[in-house]
């Protein structure tokens, strides 16, 4: 059954047809909304992924829970068996998130401002108060919402998502199925200067921004446009909120950015790579495949694939723990030291 115009209500069987699952209970109950284990109540369906909340699948009121294969059976419960309860309740979610687009009126509000050249596809919903500057694409069943700003020659791909207030300057290419969340700001110059006679003289950035197909791009976030060439986000790679990716930086597929990370211009980076919140990485390094970079880590050299570092500076995550472990004895270190020192004096 495909996932496409579909909406609650629905049974449980459809719904088990959807996400893979095959059903241990009534196959004609009725679901109606979809929520957490303790929140449940009758007509919803919910899912329980994490063994330690096993005693909620006891007491909750959901009327279906989705779960896991190798989970014992739960009499008078209604469960939908899957290999991966987490995906599967995302998928059904999905289902509810299509349904609200629909409630949007596939159409170009009367307040916008459209430039010379602007190509739409079909199905194609912008917002009021948008402005999009001349020769602008925009692929089918893409949906911008208000108050957008979209700059000369982008182009926008199919079946995207363009929340509010979000800027997208000149020359900006964003794949199929990207979604960009309020306020983020893609294309911006960067921060590039020049000191010369006790000045800061201003370098033209005249490069461009890629956005792949399946990016996300938090809310308030800042993609800067390269000084020359191209800023290059890879396909599948979702970055969180609060974000600074500066001038000519390459991420690379199916990457994770997640909230305050700061990245320098230049620098390099592969695929499945994680950067954890508030992580800072210096301009023109590289970071290898599968890297793991913890949480308010600064990163000041390159890194090899398949590394977990964390601390600052930036270092092998074992490593750091042991730095961080002998810091927490310092003082007592000190007092040890005070002591041995007085002992000497008096012989």
């Amino acid at each position: 059954m495909s996932k496409e115009n579909l909406s609650f209500p629905l049974k449980v069987e459809e719904i088990a047809q959807i996400i893979n699952g095959k059903v241990d209970g009534r196959k004609e109950v009725v679901i109606k909304n979809v929520t957490g284990l303790k929140e449940a109540a009758e007509g919803d369906i919910s899912f329980l992924s994490n063994p330690k909340y096993v005693e909620d699948l006891h007491t909750t009121k959901a009327s279906a829970v989705i779960v896991s294969w190798d989970l014992k059976p739960i009499s008078n419960k209604t469960i939908i068996r899957v290999k991966n309860p987490y995906f599967a309740f995302s998928q059904v979610l999905n289902i509810v998130f299509s349904a609200k687009q629909n409630y949007i009126a596939r159409e170009v509000h009367k307040t916008c401002l459209i430039g010379e050249g602007v190509t739409l596809g079909k199905n194609v919903a912008v917002g009021a108060y948008c402005v999009i500057e001349n020769n602008v694409e925009i692929g089918e069943n893409t949906i911008i919402y208000p108050g957008c700003y979209i700059g000369v020659k982008s182009k926008i791909g199919a079946n995207s998502l363009i929340y509010a207030n979000v800027t997208i300057r000149e020359e900006v290419y964003i794949g199929n199925k990207a979604i960009i969340h309020c306020g983020a700001v893609i294309g911006n110059d960067g921060f590039g200067f020049v000191p010369f006679e006790g000045k800061h003289h201003k370098i033209a950035q005249i490069g461009k921004v890629v956005l792949e197909d399946e990016v996300e791009v938090g809310a308030n976030t800042t993609i800067d446009r390269a000084t020359c060439g191209v800023t290059h986000i890879g396909q599948g790679t979702k970055i969180d909120n609060l974000v600074q990716i500066a001038h000519n930086v390459k991420i690379g597929k199916n990457c994770f950015v997640v909230a305050q990370v700061g990245i320098s211009g230049s620098t390099e980076i592969g695929n499945n790579v994680t950067l954890a919140g508030q992580a800072g990485l210096v301009g023109h390094i590289t970071i290898g495949d599968k890297v793991i970079v913890g949480a308010q880590a600064g990163v000041t050299h390159s890194i090899p694939e398949n590394t977990v570092v964390s601390g600052y500076p930036a270092r092998p995550h074992q490593k750091a723990k042991k730095i961080y472990a002998l810091m927490q004895k310092l003082p007592d270190m000190y007092k040890e030291i005070q002591e041995i020192k007085k002992k000497m004096k008096k012989e």
